[in-house]
């Protein structure tokens, strides 16, 4: 069984839901997280919070260089993402696809790399 990482984008500037719809979303991704758990695809999960929040570490010069906002200059960031264990991609998508739904925003599924064997 592989994990995949499904990623919740948002759009920077968007105007932000109102609070009865974000309760909603709040409900259902509970009741998403409930279902990744009994069906035993759970591994991880988090909401981030804004973008501008971020800090980037480059110390790939020899010298540490620290700079404040998000490292990916696009008006899409991430804000939130689930870590699953799925038996293919198909079925990654379908997660994706009721994660999307719960979040009423777009989910990006990406696949972990396989480890090494030792």
């Amino acid at each position: 069984m592989g994990q995949y990482l499904l990623s919740v984008y948002g759009v920077e500037g968007e105007e932000a839901p109102s609070a009865e719809v974000m309760q909603q979303m709040f409900d259902q991704v509970d009741r998403f997280n409930a279902k990744l758990r009994e069906q035993g695809a759970w591994v991880f999960a988090g909401g981030l919070h804004p973008a501008d929040t971020a800090t980037v570490v480059d110390a790939t010069k020899g010298e540490t260089v620290v700079t404040d906002g998000p490292f990916a200059e696009a008006k899409e960031q991430i804000g939130g993402f689930w870590v699953i264990a799925a038996p293919d991609l198909d079925a990654a998508m379908k997660w994706a696809a009721e994660g999307s739904a719960a979040c009423l925003g777009p989910v990006e599924v990406r696949p972990f790399q396989d480890e090494p064997e030792a």
